[in-house]
């Protein structure tokens, strides 16, 4: 008989970010949502649960811990244009469209400055 190996940490978060795309296709964003915090808790570097996480709390109506978590990941990765795209659409649900605006200039800006980066060699 066989024993089990050990699973990571990092392992176990990829398999509930699997669960957690799983729950967003399946058209269950709060089910998702719980799976994206979990994998967080267990890897918060994590960058794409980060991503999905705000897209299942936009999609189950909590705009405001969406743009929260918007934010945060906006800081975490600053030369990301995503992060202030999502910030553009949860703002445009609020009605904040001078906000909605300003984030989706600053998503085309850092879009334009990864498109204007000279290519690093190796990569």
């Amino acid at each position: 008989m066989r024993t089990p190996s050990p699973t990571s940490p990092a392992d176990d978060a990829l398999d509930l970010y699997d669960r957690a795309i799983g729950m967003l296709a399946a058209g269950d964003p709060a089910q998702a949502a719980h799976f994206f915090e979990r994998c967080l808790d267990l890897d918060p570097a994590l960058l794409d649960a980060r991503h999905g996480l705000i897209r299942a709390l936009g999609d189950c109506g909590e705009t405001d811990r969406a743009i929260a978590e918007a934010r945060r990941l906006a800081e975490l990765d600053p030369d990301d244009p995503l992060p202030h795209t999502s910030l553009s659409i949860l703002y445009q649900r609020t009605g904040r469209i001078a906000e909605a605006e300003a984030a989706s200039l600053q998503a085309r800006l850092l879009d334009w400055k990864r498109a204007l980066a000279p290519e690093k060699p190796g990569l």
